[in-house]
Parts: C-alpha cells; structure tokens; sequence
C-alpha cells in the first residue's frame, strides 16, 4: 500500500529516509533564503507597526485605576476564568485518569479556525483549544469592562487586543495545528518545504516584508480572462485613462454615465468575469458607459493632490464625455474614496454654478467622518504621522501598507488562514478571481494621501459647519443638491453603512434614495442579479436616525442593480442610436481595459 493509500508513512519504503534526506536539504537551502531576504529588509518608521505606546498605557492605568476603584469586579473575572479554566483542567485529568485517551465534553462555541475533528476529539489539540478560547473570553471581558477610556481609545483597545488573541491562536502555530503536522507526516516533510517555498516567495517579492499572496498571480491576466468587457480607451491625460464601453444594444440612454472608482484599487473589481461584470451588465441595460482608469502613482507624482484628481481627473473626464457624446450633461458614479471625492466635485461645481452632472450615485462612500467605523483604529495620530513621515521620505504611500492595514481589518481571513494554507500545509494559493484583485494594489501621491487623511478623516472638514477651502472655494457637504442614490453595505468594514447614511443625510438635495445591501464592502456591490445571494433594504423616509432608518426598512431579496437600474433610467432621457467609442476628435487610443491598469509603476 502506498502512503497515499493509506494515509500513514511507510518507513519500510527504502526510498523514504533517501526523501527524508532531500528534504531536509532544500529546508535548509531556503532557510538560507529566508534570512537573506529579511536581512535586505527595508526600514519601515515604527509608527506604521502598532499603535504609539500611550495607547497601551492608557489600557493599563484604567485597569489599575478599576482595580483600586473596584476590586470585587476584577476579582469576578479572575474567578469566571480561572473557574472555567480549572473545571477543564481538572475534567482532562480525569479522562486520562480513566485510561481514555479522549477529550472531556467540548462546551466551547463553534470556530471556524478549529474545524478539524482533531481540535474536539484528540485531548492535546482539544486541550490547546479550550485552554486558548477560556483565555481569549477573559481579556476580551476585561477590556469591555474598563472604565475610564473615552469611545474611541476603547474602540482601538478592543481592536488591537483582538488582533493579538487572534495572533495567539493555536491554528496559527506548526507545533499546535493537527491538520499541519498530519499532513506533514503524510507527506514526508514535503508539505514544509513547499510551505517554507511558499513564504521565501512572498517575502522575497515584498522586499523582506510579508505579505501572505491570496490569488494564484498566473491564473489571471487583465485583459485576457478578467476585464474583457468590449471598449476603448478614447482619452488619456497624466492622471488618468477614459475608456468608453462597446454597445450592446441597438439603442442606448440619451445620458451617459460616467463611473469614477477608488484609485486605491483598480477598476476591473467592478469587471472581473462577465456573469459578475457589474460594467457589463450596466451596458446591457443600454447605457453608454465611461469608466475612468486611474494612474498607478511612482514618486513623481508627490504633489499631486485631492485638487489634482479633481480638475485632472473628475472635471476633465466629464469634459472629455459630454465632448464625445455631444451632451450637456451627465450622470456619475463615486466608489468608496472616489465617491468621497465625487462629493467635493459636486459642491465645487455647485459654486461654480455647473450644471455638468445631472445625478450621482454613492457606492459605499464615507462623506461624514466623525464615526470612522473599524478603520478608524488607523486613523489617530500615531498612525497619521508615521504616513507622513513615509510619503515625505519617499513620495507615495507604497500599495504594501493599503493592504496590510486593510487585511488586518480581517486577520482570520485574510492573513492567519491564508498564511496557515500556504505556510504550513504547503498549498498553492487558489485561483480566486477577486483575491487576485485584492492583492493588485495601487500607491497614492504623498500630497493626496495626506490632505485626504488631516482634512477629510481626521478632522472632518466637509460635514462641518466651516466646510473645506478646496480649488479656491469652501465647500460643504449640504451643496450637494443633484438627485442622488447611495449604496452602503450592511457588513462593511471599510465604509460603515451608519456613517454613510448620516453623511447623506447632510446633503441638500431634495431628490435622495438610499438602498442598504447584504454583505460588505466588495461582496455587497459585486452582486449580479443572476446569483440571487444577497438581497437589500429599502426605506423613503431618511429624516430618520439610521436606526430607525433599519428598523423601518423593508427588505427585498436578490440584488439592489435592478432598483439602482430603474433609478438611473429615469433620469438618463429618451433612447437614442448606440454610439460607438470615441469620435472624430477622440480616436480609440487601445483595447479596453487599457495600459494605466496594467502598468508597474517605479520605486
């Protein structure tokens, strides 16, 4: 019987030790490589690792202050752990004591990172478990319970004392994961050296950082088989490339729309297959669709700013479509920072007295940031200014670090499983369409990056009573007055749906449709009417508190596009003749998806 048939090494195999020995060989050769490349390590300003050590120090003094103030309640949640603890403890002992070599009864909640019977059947492993959730319920109490913190200091211990339990976590370690050492048993050590393969990989593609790849890099090629909606590329300026989508139909809406996404990813989220293809499926509804292509930043681009991608970028692009179209107006289109963005351009234009837009659609867009959601943990000064000491010294804020952070917002998901699949079962990463994309980040201008963080996140500007000085006027978010519908997540972790909704609440226009969809920042925009997976909620009335807004909400199931669809037909005029790519003055320039989209910028 082979190894594969029976799941046991057979010792016996004269070829096994000669296995054994090659092995071990190429363990230490990579070993070899790994120090290497975390020797060429760069230095990273320390601010960007963790938070400032007062943040620490605060948790620490409200806990000694709860402790003199009120000792009967620390001593309450010694005594739940420790009891917890000991019962187990004790019911191991006694099942061994017994002769059984089994686990006591398993009271533990279900987690997803102890799915393997070994973690409930096997003492050890099911010890390790218990042992680990009793410890992590005990400090997860212990900081609910602090007194003396303000909100927002609580909300950042909680957060990083999680990321530090989830750390811990027994699955995250080789000696302590059954699922790792059995196959590394099964397969003869093979399993660790394609794993120890797998994080030389990584870690030498990130300069001596790790980065845990989520996406077969092979498995994909923009343009060849994601992004292959039919189009051109009709415009391009240093900013940005304009790509005009092919018809699919005879007749087409009178107004075009124009979809602006975050130039911290890239655009082709929103056209990865064509069953998914939210673009797609926008020019099967007859529309004529623009979508702007964003510059993938080097250090060049320093100084460009949030005022750059607006005349550059927002304000250009709408010249550029009502130039090849031949209208005066037109609908647009803001995805997370760009609807932010999209936000400032419509009070601009409104001082200005342009009446280039027509309507605005919000997808997951923050405008009101005095709650920032979970990625307001990021946000304090001791994180802000270790960016700025970054962009400062090398003039964009590197891709690396917009993904670590937003990873960590999903450690489990992102970071520790995957690190666990690769690392130490040694599997090759999956052939994940939308990981891919997660994983083809974009770098932003230092000028930007900060504006954008000070003005916007940290302090508000544009939902306050001050507004913005920004392109020579002050801007407010109640000059926004285009009828608009937004879209917010209900799980998003990024855009929290309750702080977008405050945000469009604050706008001045009379003509408002806010639609709240299942799932989270990608999953709930990404969501084709075919799939029938996520449905969404719907309420008139947003004079309301947001929690009265759900309360009352009705729910629809499937997806929101077909309701956003009937919205934007309503206001895009009569049917007209498709019209192809460009004109007479905008020659098709490349093939959709375009050269912004794929470029590598420099270092």
């Amino acid at each position: 019987m082979t190894t594969e048939e029976t799941g046991k090494v057979d010792t016996s195999d004269p070829g096994h030790a000669d296995r054994l020995a090659e092995n071990l060989v190429l363990i230490e050769e990579l070993s070899q490589r790994l120090v290497n490349a975390i020797a060429h390590k760069k230095q990273v300003d320390h601010s960007l690792q963790a938070p400032s050590h007062d943040l620490m120090m605060k948790a620490a003094a409200a806990y000694m202050a709860e402790m003199m103030a009120n000792p009967s309640k620390i001593l309450e949640h010694q005594i739940s752990y420790w009891g917890k603890a000991l019962k187990h403890a004790v019911e191991a002992q006694h099942t061994l004591a017994q002769g059984k070599i089994a686990a006591p009864e398993d009271r533990s909640p279900k987690d997803r990172r102890f799915a393997n019977p070994l973690w409930e059947t096997h003492p050890y492993f099911n010890y390790l478990k218990q042992q680990y959730l009793f410890s992590s319920e005990a400090i997860a109490n212990a900081v609910a319970d602090l007194e003396g913190l303000d909100d927002k200091d609580r909300k950042r211990v909680e957060y990083f004392s999680r990321q530090l339990m989830d750390m811990f976590s027994p699955a995250n370690f080789l000696g302590t994961n059954p699922e790792a050492l059995a196959k590394a048993v099964e397969t003869e050590g093979e399993s660790l050296v394609k794993g120890l393969q797998n994080l030389v990989r990584d870690i030498e593609s990130n300069d001596g950082d790790l980065l845990v790849t989520l996406a077969d890099k092979d498995a994909f090629q923009v343009g060849g088989n994601i992004a292959t909606t039919e189009g051109k590329v009709v415009f391009r300026n240093r900013m940005f490339e304009l790509i005009q989508y092919a018809p699919r139909t005879e007749t087409v809406h009178k107004t075009p729309l124009v979809i602006f996404p975050p130039w911290i990813n890239k655009f082709y989220i929103m056209d990865l297959k064509p069953q998914n293809s939210l673009i797609r499926w926008i020019v099967d509804q007859g529309f004529t669709l623009f979508v702007v292509s964003w510059k993938n930043p080097d250090p060049s681009y320093r100084d460009v700013g949030l005022d750059t991608y607006v005349e550059e970028g927002y304000l250009a692009a709408i010249d550029e479509v009502k130039a090849i179209t031949g209208e005066a107006k037109v609908n647009v289109v803001g995805y997370c920072i760009a609807g932010t963005t999209l936000s400032l351009v419509l009070s601009l234009l409104k001082k200005r007295k342009d009446k280039s837009v027509k309507s605005a659609t919000f997808f997951t867009t923050l405008t009101d940031f005095s709650d920032q959601g979970e990625v307001g943990v990021f946000l304090d000064d001791d994180f802000v200014d270790g960016i700025e000491r970054e962009v400062s010294d090398r003039g964009i804020l590197s891709s690396f670090f917009m993904s670590r952070t937003f990873s960590f917002l999903r450690s489990n998901d992102l970071i520790y499983t995957p690190a666990i699949r690769s690392y130490m079962m040694g599997e090759a990463p999956p052939a994940f369409d939308l990981l891919f994309w997660n994983g083809d980040g974009t770098n932003l201008p230092a000028r930007m990056a900060m504006e954008y963080l000070r003005w916007l996140c940290q302090e508000n500007r544009f939902a306050s009573p001050e507004g913005v000085d920004f392109c020579g006027e002050t801007l407010r978010i109640g000059d926004v007055d285009v009828p608009l519908c937004a879209i917010a997540c209900e799980t998003d972790h990024i855009a929290a749906w309750k702080s977008s909704y405050d945000g469009i609440r604050q706008m001045g226009s009379d003509d408002k449709t806010f639609i709240l969809s299942e799932s989270g920042h990608i999953a709930g925009i990404i969501n084709p009417p075919s799939k029938k997976k996520y449905g969404h909620y719907t309420n008139d009335d947003l004079t309301l508190s947001h929690d009265d807004w759900r309360a009352g909400a009705a729910f629809h199931e499937g997806s929101w596009w077909p309701r956003w669809g009937a919205w934007l037909e309503a206001r895009s005029g009569k049917r007209v003749p498709a019209r192809q790519p460009g004109d007479a003055r905008h020659k098709p320039l490349a093939d959709a998806p375009g050269s912004y989209v794929v470029e590598v910028p420099k270092s």
